[in-house]
């Protein structure tokens, strides 16, 4: 009985002991990982929440920036203003030759300054043109800027989301866990104490045994062949 009672007093010190028990919940973004000091969690290295983080992390400053300041000098920016500076003056100077100056110089209708006043007169229209489209690339520069910082804070937003979720299924498994080692402590130790009594009782059994052999004649030899 004494044995039981100390063994009932240990498994009490230790339940009471034992909130979470330690464990790792893991899917291809995070791994979370709990014990009695708390959870922690990271990104899975190289995966695509711990690329975008990084990416947000490392990028926010610059894109508020061209949000709130749109510039030409920008490297998307003027990539599209050089293409498109390049496709207007090919066109316009085609579009000058075949339709003005090679119709009007067959024809001996015109002279060389005529022909620069027109050059000139396409030069200005071109520049106008580069103008009016560098302006619609600043609005629409800043309108770019906003939908991006929306999405990558909306897929920001979702890694955070993950997190939690796998934060609160570690803490869920953790604390099933505790409770599951305390009970199997307590089975254990009950399975101990009934394997103990089976000892006892076997001894006990194996006493018995022999004092009714002794009584009854069974050990001794003589005393044995004289009963019978």
């Amino acid at each position: 009985m004494g044995g039981k009672s100390s063994s009932s007093t240990a498994q009490s010190q230790t339940h009471t002991s034992t909130t979470l028990g330690n464990t790792t919940t893991s899917n291809p973004y995070v791994t979370s990982t709990t014990n009695n000091s708390g959870t922690t969690s990271t990104f899975a290295p190289g995966s695509a929440l711990d690329t975008l983080n990084s990416f947000v992390n490392d990028n926010i400053t610059g894109l508020l920036q061209n949000y709130m300041n749109p510039t030409i000098d920008d490297t998307t920016n003027q990539a599209k203003l050089n293409s498109f500076t390049k496709n207007l003056n090919e066109e316009s100077q085609k579009s000058f030759e075949n339709n003005i100056i090679n119709p009007l110089s067959s024809r001996n209708m015109i002279r060389s300054s005529q022909a620069t006043d027109m050059y000139n007169q396409m030069q200005e229209n071109i520049n106008d043109s580069i103008s009016d489209y560098t302006m619609e690339l600043l609005g629409s520069s800043q309108e770019n800027a906003a939908t991006m910082l929306s999405n990558l804070m909306g897929l920001y937003l979702n890694g955070y989301n993950i997190i939690s979720n796998n934060q609160s299924q570690s803490l869920s498994t953790s604390s099933a866990n505790a409770q599951k080692d305390s009970y199997g402590s307590a089975t254990n130790s009950s399975k101990q104490d009934a394997n103990a009594m089976d000892y006892i009782n076997m001894a006990q059994g194996l006493v018995d045994l022999v004092v009714s052999a002794q009584t009854g004649g069974l050990i001794g030899g003589g005393k044995g062949k004289k009963s019978t």
